[in-house]
């Protein structure tokens, strides 16, 4: 399997720490009712495509037939398993933040729908922000403004304090996707 395209692996690194994850129990069983929580939640918040792909990743299946009929997201989560349970040089690093110019314009789709009152984008963001605030750096900070820009708030010193040089780029990316959803 070839080396993961350069979208894909900024895809992939937003969900470094589920392909991890699923990366370990593939090799350790043991690790798999820990990651069975957090699959059973995913499928409650909407990624039953996903979900399904991982537990036949889980019971053993690696064959790229996985990935037909998934969104771009999912095939992208399914396709980085696959080739880190091939060569794990190529998973993402948990702690790297994914690129802003691939993340933004999602991450700002869901906080739009959020809060406009769309319960799975709500779901979707609320699980995203508790993983962000367990992770470090600007990672934490962007998990706990989360809610705050739901509830539109827009000013960048508000939502960039205590964030490096990259989480400020990001809160400027997503600003400005924000805008482009809601010009006014």
């Amino acid at each position: 399997m070839a080396k993961l395209p350069e979208k894909t692996k900024q895809i992939a690194q937003v969900h470094a720490q589920l392909i991890n994850t699923v990366v370990m129990a593939c090799h350790n069983k043991a690790l798999i009712p820990q990651l069975e929580v957090v699959l059973k939640s995913s499928e409650d918040n909407g990624w039953v495509a996903l979900v399904n792909r991982i537990r036949k990743i889980l019971a053993g299946s690696r064959n790229t037939n996985l990935l037909k009929k998934l969104d771009e997201e999912d095939a992208a989560i399914i396709l980085a398993i696959l080739v880190g349970l091939q060569d794990p040089t190529q998973l993402p690093e948990p702690e790297q933040s994914a690129e802003t110019k691939f993340a933004a314009p999602g991450l700002a789709g869901m906080i739009d729908a959020a809060s406009k009152g769309d319960a799975k984008a709500l779901s979707v963001l609320g699980d995203m922000a508790e993983q962000m605030v367990a992770a470090s750096g600007s990672m934490r900070y962007l998990g706990a403004m989360i809610g705050t820009m739901i509830n539109g708030e827009r000013d960048l010193k508000t939502l960039t304090k205590g964030m490096d040089e990259k989480g400020v780029q990001l809160v400027e990316d997503l600003l400005e996707e924000l805008a482009k959803l809601n010009p006014q």
